[in-house]
């Protein structure tokens, strides 16, 4: 009986490089200021849009999914305007569409992140236990296990059924100030929390203090302006809180002044021009701090397609994000690794504000990093694990190890990452190349980590460095494994030339010595001779690629003993 052949697994499909699109908008923060009285004015004011907000988020979901014309958003600012001002109407409206839009679009992201898990567990029960199907499916290994993931199956299915019915009548479940918050009120001890901490801090949260901008308006804003020249703030409070007025026309001036120290040239230019600008008033009660945050659109960006940055000859910067690290390499327009391998530590324990100085100041670094070599962009991998958190075990391992793995995936901030790269690459004139992330691991490991590793014996290089190097090459547009031939790194120890690097053109004929007759006696006291001591009996013209050294012609003397 004959052996069986192993069918081997088909590679996955690799999707092209693409441009990470320039930001659409910015934001800035200045802190504000404020003394008690102005402090009461802001509370009474929010508390007062937010009840109104909430009841006009609760009637938009009302009516489900329909066409923008039947939305009644007209009606409804109609009610609301009695109650605050057109603007404030306005701005109320609009963010509870985009709060019922964004809604939705997360239900469609649940139902397919459950059927994503639905079919992976049908998939693996339909194998019998310990076995394995032609297709590579395993089975669960023990019946006990498949017995609990045929429980887990009955459970997705009715969260399944739950999210397509919610679906079907267009009414997403929708928790103004947060689900996650309102969930910790059950439990305060885990979360370090008081009553006192969690009811400041679910207020602060279900305060509306917007102002959408509005072009042509006294410096991008009616309802809360704030004067470029001076930094002075007021703001129109609503119809019937309009008596702590302290400015003509039911408007509030308030005590302090803003300077938007950050991105302050846009802002001016904004602000003097008249352009739209956007207001909010935040509130940081575990700080008792209050903070103004301007906002505003930015017009598109053409940036520059993969293709044309090879075209360029331009050198990239590929990165591999890690758990507690970044592993980054230059790469020459040829995708070849220049310099030493790059790592810049990434330590993401702590609460969420140290986590987002510590990001941002790791994406500082690696940006410093890419100027300071003259790269023209970031090669990034197109990390997003939705299919990977979706199924769970079921792809990400079993067991302590498996629970590690998923762990670790779980707090790389992939999202986040890729968000604070693309905004920050693109002020300071870099562009940012995603790539597919499949086999760069391996294949980084495989094909790279060893030959940097000669190149740089000073220096630890890992898989991961490997892995930038794949990233970057694929980013250019070259396979992310290295050509086969490649020359060695010590030439007086490995005798290897490279094959298939360039065009293969003529040589002369002959050898870079005279060749060798049968009388001719080897040296070293070689037991075998080697590869460049047989017999040269009418050299043929070569090219480049049979790895031979280029020399002088041999003479015809020569040639005529050797017929002989």
């Amino acid at each position: 009986m004959g052996k069986r052949i192993k069918k081997k697994r088909a590679l996955r499909t690799i999707a092209a490089p693409f441009t990470v699109s320039a930001p659409t908008g910015a934001r800035i923060r200045d802190r504000a200021r404020f003394n008690e009285r102005d402090v009461q004015v802001l509370h009474l004011a929010g508390e007062h849009l937010g009840h109104h907000q909430r009841a006009d988020l609760a009637e938009r979901i009302s009516l489900g999914k329909v066409a923008v014309k039947d939305n009644q958003r007209a009606p409804r600012k109609k009610s609301l305007t009695a109650v605050s001002s057109s603007r404030w109407a306005g701005a109320m409206t609009r963010a509870s569409e985009d709060q019922y839009q964004l809604s939705l679009r997360a239900l469609f992201d649940e139902r397919a992140s459950l059927r994503r898990a639905v079919r992976t567990v049908e998939k693996r029960l339909t194998v019998p236990c310990g076995q394995r199907s032609k297709s590579g499916v395993r089975g669960y290994p023990t019946q006990a296990e498949r017995f609990e993931k045929q429980r887990r199956l009955q459970v997705l299915l009715g969260r399944l059924a739950a999210v397509e019915e919610r679906i079907e009548a267009g009414s997403p479940a929708v928790t103004v100030g947060g689900r996650r918050l309102l969930k910790a009120r059950h439990n305060l001890a885990k979360a370090e929390l008081t009553v006192e901490q969690w009811r400041g801090q679910w207020e602060a949260s279900r305060l509306f203090l917007t102002a959408d901008g509005e072009s042509g308006a006294p410096h991008g804003n009616y309802t809360i302006t704030v004067d470029p020249a001076t930094g002075e703030v007021t703001m129109v409070l609503p119809e019937p809180l309009r008596h702590p007025a302290n400015a003509p026309r039911g408007r509030y001036r308030f005590s302090f002044t803003v300077q938007f120290n950050h991105r302050r040239e846009e802002w001016l230019d904004r602000a003097s021009a008249n352009r739209a600008v956007r207001y909010d008033f935040v509130h940081d009660p575990a700080r008792d701090r209050w903070y103004l945050d301007a906002s505003w659109g930015a017009e598109a960006a053409v940036l520059p397609t993969p293709e044309e940055l090879q075209a360029r000859g331009e050198r990239l910067l590929g990165v591999d994000l890690n758990a507690d690290h970044l592993a980054a390499y230059v790469l020459d327009p040829h995708g070849n690794p220049v310099g030493t391998p790059i790592t810049i530590p990434l330590d993401l324990a702590g609460p969420t504000s140290q986590r987002d100085g510590r990001l941002r100041a790791a994406i500082s670094e690696l940006l410093r990093t890419a100027r300071s070599h003259r790269c023209a962009g970031i090669a990034i991998e197109n990390l997003g694990f939705d299919d990977a958190r979706a199924t769970g075990r079921e792809t990400m391992g079993r067991g302590k190890r498996g629970k590690t793995f998923r762990r670790t995936v779980a707090g790389m901030p992939t999202a986040k990452f890729r968000e604070r790269l693309r905004s920050m690459a693109f002020h300071a004139g870099l562009v940012v190349i995603a790539v597919d992330p499949a086999y760069t691991s391996v294949w980084g490991g495989r094909y790279w980590q060893a030959p940097i590793q000669q190149t740089n014996q000073k220096t630890t290089v890992t898989r991961h460095h490997g892995a930038s190097v794949a990233i970057g090459r694929r980013a250019l547009g070259h396979r992310a494994r290295r050509r086969p031939g490649v020359t060695a790194n010590d030439q007086r120890i490995v005798a290897r030339r490279a094959t298939g690097q360039a065009l293969p053109g003529p040589r002369a004929r002959g050898t870079a010595n005279p060749p060798r007759t049968a009388s001719t006696p080897t040296t070293g006291g070689k037991t075998r001779p080697g590869q460049g001591d047989q017999l040269a009996l009418f050299p043929d013209p070569e090219h480049r690629s049979r790895g031979h050294r280029t020399g002088p012609v041999s003479c015809d003397s020569a040639n005529d003993g050797q017929h002989h």
